[in-house]
């Protein structure tokens, strides 16, 4: 079978689903509704696949109305594809509709084209091909669609509760060749007091998710500072950054614009937070100085933990990386950084933790998930390295990365796909887009894994 024929067969309804689920803009809700965990619009998103299911004969299921499955084949073993329907927000600075799946020059833009609504319709339309090819399944193939990936798994661990872990499992989820390697991620907060009355800086706040690159740092302080703005603007220009000072009444408001990108590499973007500690930590005094200065001489120019004490590589998984993208500050209240730590597969965390330099911050560990590894000698790992290179001609490498996705909830799964080499990663970052031929190329990379995994020759 030409799988790359079929997928070319079917880029128009690829096309049409991918724009269908785009519109659909499930960011995580803080005000959940009867039947939706996670907000309206996520559910919607996993409705959406459900349907398609049961459209097309499938067997599905919906779990606790957050998560999701549709199953083909038959066995006693079930080779799993996990992709997920939920995104971050979209951000600020678009050009094109976030939600609007607008396609130019071979690409399709929108939250989620990349990460991972594009993956994720890949894998759908390449189990399509297999299943329409009529070939004699051997095993079960479950495509698992999760609502949560972007704020805690959630969704996967509610599910694996009371449904069959997979024998064998991908996530289309990051890159391709074969990702089987993950960085251990926590969450770590250092925290302190913001005493009333000892510090001009009345509020500061930049970031939304401690996986993204904070793009936008907000600051009010008292006063009128007028004589900063030459020295703001040379400082934004300086820094490849764009802001703004407002003088209203007796205060001042400072905003600062970054570039945002995914935490597992905090230096594709630029951090609005830390920028704005930067040029704010000598002109404060008191707690507003302890906190800004904290922030900027702990982690500007550092995204790999040296200034903290809590640096570390190895050979199999690389650098360990710190972004913190969450940030606040609130006077006579609570001083904040929470930071996402992606931290070496070999990484002695609780040894290093203790030795942190915190500089009279508390630290204090949110979440924690280990790090995930595959061996490469296993069948599995040989089997998606021969359908990945059937079918680009290209030697399947292995790779490690900092980005976490539902392989590491699994007992033996890999992130395989679809960010091909050398091509830009723009998960969530403004202007998300997905490139259309490979779009198409991942499905019939997609097809010829689940016929060499689970079907008879």
């Amino acid at each position: 079978m030409d799988w790359q024929l079929e997928a070319e067969k079917r880029r128009d309804s690829i096309l049409s689903e991918l724009q269908e689920l785009i519109a659909i803009p499930s960011v995580l809700s803080e005000e959940p509704a009867p039947g939706a965990p996670f907000g309206k619009d996520v559910k919607r998103a996993l409705d959406w696949f459900l349907e398609k299911g049961a459209e097309r004969g499938y067997a599905t299921k919906n779990v606790a109305d957050v998560a999701g499955h549709i199953e083909v084949g038959a066995g006693q073993e079930l080779l799993g594809i996990l992709g997920h329907v939920d995104v971050v927000p979209a951000g600020a600075g678009w050009t094109k509709d976030p939600f609007g799946g607008e396609i130019e020059a071979g690409k399709l833009y929108g939250r989620g084209a990349i990460d991972d609504k594009g993956p994720t319709i890949a894998a759908w339309a390449a189990l399509n091909i297999v299943k329409d090819a009529g070939v004699e399944f051997t095993k079960r193939v479950r495509l698992i669609i999760g609502t949560d990936e972007e704020s805690g798994f959630r969704c996967v661990s509610r599910y694996f509760e009371t449904e069959e872990m997979p024998g064998i499992a991908f996530a289309p989820d990051a890159d391709f060749p074969i990702i089987n390697a993950e960085k251990g991620i926590a969450v770590i907060k250092f925290a302190a007091e913001a005493s009333d009355g000892e510090t001009e800086l009345q509020t500061f706040a930049a970031g939304q998710r401690t996986n993204m690159v904070p793009d936008l740092a907000e600051a009010i302080v008292d006063g009128d500072v007028t004589g900063w703005l030459d020295e703001f603007e040379a400082f934004c220009s300086k820094h490849r950054a764009s802001g703004i000072i407002e003088i209203i009444g007796n205060e001042t408001k400072l905003t600062l614009n970054g570039k945002s990108a995914h935490a597992m590499e905090p230096d594709e973007g630029v951090n609005a937070g830390i920028l704005l500690a930067l040029f704010l930590k000598d002109r404060l005094t008191g707690s507003g100085r302890t906190f800004t200065a904290f922030l900027a001489n702990r982690f500007f120019g550092d995204s790999r933990g040296h200034k903290l004490g809590l640096a570390f590589s190895d050979d199999v998984s690389g650098d360990t990386t710190f972004n913190p993208g969450v940030i606040r500050f609130e006077r006579g209240g609570e001083a904040r950084i929470e930071a996402s730590m992606r931290y070496s597969i070999s990484y002695p965390f609780d040894e290093k933790l203790a030795g942190a330099e915190t500089a009279g911050f508390e630290l204090s560990v949110l979440s924690n998930s280990p790090p995930h590894h595959v061996d490469a000698a296993d069948p599995f790992i040989k089997a998606l390295q021969s359908a990945y290179e059937k079918q680009t001609g290209e030697k399947a490498e292995l790779l490690a990365i900092g980005g976490g996705t539902y392989a590491r909830v699994l007992d033996k799964g890999v992130a395989f796909g679809m960010l091909f080499p050398g091509e830009k990663d723009v998960a969530h970052q403004k202007d998300e887009f997905v490139d259309i031929d490979n779009l198409i190329k991942a499905v019939a990379i997609y097809a010829e894994a689940i016929y060499g995994l689970a079907c008879k020759k």
